[in-house]
């Protein structure tokens, strides 16, 4: 099918419906000796129709497909999500020839922005050093939901990293939307286009349609 007809719609209170034969795959973060999130892993591609449904309540026997759950479990999927674009939110962090971008609002805690030593905000402070600067960009484009960007002084735009088109299921965790595909709201508009999206599929983010991390909480599983 046409690549323009690549879209996910969200029904109200129900699933994420797929259109125009997205890449299903997963994805899973590479760890360090201590748990910290390093890079990530490209595993098996799931076998899917050109159009398939996805479930947001976190209720389906058939993760990560609906089976209707969201009905029976009376799933409330009020989207809440500011939806305004996120350059709005961002606050900047200055450095030397970088300025690290965050926008909180829409953090999934996928923790590749810290280890034990230090973090990309502190570092941003110690960017003259370009083995620093090539941190930061590294640590910030395995950044899944986009809270993190960078812009660098001698393009004087933000930089993203060229992602595929897919869609990747995270570790007990949220949708990864990758590659600038077109998200549709249950009112029928679009949500701000975007290279990295993360979105909630246990159901029980504050921030809908949008992860906000809250499936460690409520010890989401999903094989």
């Amino acid at each position: 099918m046409a690549e323009d007809t690549q879209k996910i719609t969200i029904r109200p209170n129900g699933p994420y419906i797929v259109t125009g034969g997205i890449p299903l795959v997963r994805k899973t973060p590479i760890k360090s000796e201590h748990g910290e999130p390093l890079t990530w892993k490209k595993g098996e591609v799931v076998t899917t129709d050109v159009r398939y449904a996805l479930c947001r309540c976190g209720q389906s026997a058939r993760k990560p497909f609906c089976d209707g759950a969201h009905t029976s479990a009376g799933f409330d999927g009020s989207e809440t999500a500011d939806t305004a674009p996120s350059s709005s939110r961002q606050v900047d962090y200055p450095g030397t020839n970088i300025t690290v971008k965050d926008d909180r609002s829409i953090c999934m805690h996928a923790g590749f922005c810290a280890n034990q030593v230090t973090n990309v905000w502190q570092m941003a402070q110690e960017s003259a050093d370009t083995q620093v600067q090539a941190q930061i960009i590294a640590m910030v484009e395995r950044c899944p939901s986009g809270a993190l960007s960078y812009m660098l002084a001698s393009e004087g735009e933000i930089v993203e990293p060229d992602l595929p088109k897919e869609i990747a299921l995270t570790p007990d965790g949220a949708l990864w939307v990758s590659g600038g595909i077109t998200i549709e709201r249950t009112d029928g508009q679009p949500c701000e286009v975007r290279n990295r999206v993360t979105l909630c599929r246990c159901g029980a983010s504050q921030n809908k349609p949008l992860c906000d991390g809250t499936h460690s909480n409520v010890g989401f599983k999903s094989p």
